[in-house]
C-alpha cells in the first residue's frame, strides 16, 4: 500500500480517531482501576462508602464504580455538563455550568462539602475526578459572587491562560478547591481521576479539591498581571487575592498538610491511552506510526505550523504510510469576534503548512471530550485540498484565524468533527497520516 487515496485517508482518519477516544472511556477506566488491590481494599474496609463524581465523565464514572463495587453506597453525588439518562440509584445529582461555573456548580460544591462534613472517621469518601471538574463544582469563597468568579475566569481564558494558570487562580478564590474539600472531611478520602493536564498534575485536574496545593495566592495574582492585568478584574477578587498575600485570609492546604493526611489519588486515565488507543488502531490499517514525544502547547495558531516543522523533520525517510500522534493542550487569546474552539484554530492554522510534508495528508486536532471550545464541535479536519477547496468557497484561512473564526470556515467545508460529549475526557489529540 505505497498510496492511498485522500478520501481513504480521510476514512481511515476516523476510524483512528474513534479508537483513542474508545481506548479511554471513563467507565471503562473505572471498572479497570477495580482489578487493583490497593484501589479496592479500602473500600471494603470502610464502615460506609460515600460517593463524589464531578467533571465532564462524571456520570459514567459514577455508573462504572456502582457496577463494579461490592459495597452498597450510602450518599452519592454527582455534577457533570450533562444529567445522563441512567445514573446509580439514589443519586443526587446537578448539571453544572462550563466553561463557566453557575448556580447548580456552587449547589453541587456545597452538597460535596456536606457528604464530607457528615462523613464519620471509619467511613470512605470516594471521588471521582475529571476534567472540567473546576467549572462544574465550584464555591466562590466569601465576599466573592459568583458572577465575579464567572468574569474572573471568562478573562482568563480570553487572554490565553493555560489550564496550570488558570486553575491557580481559581484555586485561590474557592473554598472546595485546592485541597479544602479533602479537609473538610474525616473519612479517609480516595480519589481516582481522569486526567485532562498535560503532565497529568493531581493538584490541577478539577483544580485539585483533594490534594496538596503548592501554588500561593502570590502565584494567583502574578497570573492576573501578566493576562489583562489587575484593573480589569472584578475588585472583589483582586481584594481577596491581595488578602490571602497579605496572610488576612488562609493558604490552600499544602503537599504534607495534617488536614490531608488521610486523602489518597490516583490518576487512572491519561492521554497516553489516548495515544496508546489511535497506534494501535493506526497499526491495525496497515500504517507505520510515530508517537511525538513532547506535548503540544502554547497559543495553538504558533503551535500548529510548528509542529508541523518537526514532524517533517522527523519523519524523513519514515516509510510510508505513516500515522503520527501527538497530544497536549493549547491556548487562544481571543482578539477577534468569531467562533471557534482551540482546536479548530489548532486545524486551521495547520492550512499553509501541510504542503511541507510532501504527500497527500489528512489531519485532524480534537477535544477528548468532544466539546471544542463554546460549540457543537469535537475539533476540525484538514487534509491537502483544504487550502483549495477554502478558496473555491471565497474562503480566506488568515482572515478567519485573525477574526478567531475556525468553526465557520470549517463549516462550510463540511469539516468539523462532531462526537458529540464523549462522557471522557484526557485532553486534546492530533492525528495526520501521510499517504
Amino acid at each position: 500500500m505505497n498510496t492511498l487515496p485522500l478520501s481513504q485517508l480521510r476514512e481511515q482518519l476516523s476510524i483512528v480517531l474513534r479508537a483513542a477516544l474508545d481506548a479511554v472511556d471513563a467507565g471503562g477506566l473505572v471498572q479497570r482501576a477495580f482489578t487493583d488491590p490497593d484501589i479496592v481494599a479500602p473500600i471494603q474496609r470502610a464502615a460506609a462508602v460515600d460517593v463524589i463524581a464531578a467533571g465532564k465523565a462524571a456520570g459514567p464514572m459514577l455508573n462504572a464504580f456502582a457496577a463494579s463495587c461490592s459495597v452498597p453506597l450510602r450518599r452519592v453525588m454527582g455534577v457533570g455538563p450533562i444529567g445522563p439518562s441512567v445514573l446509580p440509584a439514589g443519586t443526587r445529582w446537578f448539571t453544572g455550568g462550563h466553561p463557566l461555573p453557575n448556580p447548580e456548580s456552587v449547589a453541587a460544591a456545597g452538597a460535596a462539602l456536606d457528604v464530607a462534613r457528615q462523613s464519620a472517621a471509619n467511613d470512605l469518601v470516594v471521588v471521582l475526578l475529571s476534567g472540567g471538574g473546576s467549572a462544574l463544582m465550584a464555591l466562590p469563597a466569601a465576599g466573592i459572587a459568583l458572577a465575579d468568579k464567572q468574569e474572573t475566569a471568562r478573562l482568563l481564558m480570553t487572554h490565553g491562560a493555560d489550564i496550570y494558570e488558570l486553575n491557580t487562580v481559581r484555586k485561590h478564590l474557592s473554598a472546595i478547591k485546592g485541597g479544602r474539600l479533602a479537609a473538610t472531611a474525616s473519612a479517609a478520602m480516595l480519589t481516582l481521576a481522569v486526567s485532562d493536564v498535560v503532565g497529568d498534575d493531581l493538584s490541577v485536574i478539577a483544580s485539585g479539591p483533594t490534594v496538596g496545593d503548592d501554588s500561593t495566592f502570590a502565584d494567583a495574582l502574578a497570573v492576573v498581571a501578566r493576562r489583562g492585568g489587575a484593573a480589569a478584574y472584578p475588585t472583589s477578587v483582586i481584594a481577596h487575592l491581595q488578602a490571602g498575600v497579605d496572610g488576612r485570609v488562609s493558604e490552600t492546604p499544602s503537599p504534607g498538610d495534617a488536614a490531608l493526611s488521610r486523602s489518597s489519588a490516583r490518576v487512572i486515565g491519561r492521554q497516553q491511552g489516548a495515544i496508546d488507543g489511535a497506534r494501535e488502531a493506526a497499526a491495525r490499517l496497515g500504517f507505520h506510526v510515530h508517537a511525538v514525544a513532547d506535548a503540544i502547547t502554547g497559543e495553538a495558531r504558533e503551535a500548529a505550523p510548528r509542529h508541523l516543522a518537526r514532524v517533517a523533520r522527523e519523519v524523513t525517510g519514515f516509510p510510508r504510510p505513516l500515522c503520527v500522534i501527538s497530544a497536549g493542550e493549547t491556548t487562544v487569546t481571543v482578539r477577534g469576534r468569531g467562533k471557534g474552539g482551540r482546536n479548530q484554530e489548532f486545524a486551521l492554522a495547520m492550512i499553509g503548512s501541510l504542503g511541507t510534508l510532501g504527500a497527500s495528508v489528512a489531519a485532524a486536532s480534537i477535544g477528548t471530550d468532544g466539546i471544542d471550545g463554546p460549540t457543537d464541535a469535537a475539533g476540525a479536519i484538514v487534509d491537502t485540498t483544504t487550502a483549495t477547496r477554502a478558496a473555491e468557497h471565497g474562503l480566506e484561512p488568515q482572515h478567519y484565524l485573525d477574526d478567531n473564526n475556525a468553526y465557520v470556515f470549517f463549516d462550510r467545508l463540511d469539516d468539523l468533527l462532531r462526537t458529540g460529549p464523549t462522557g471522557t475526557n484526557v485532553g486534546d489529540l492530533q492525528v495526520m497520516l501521510i499517504a
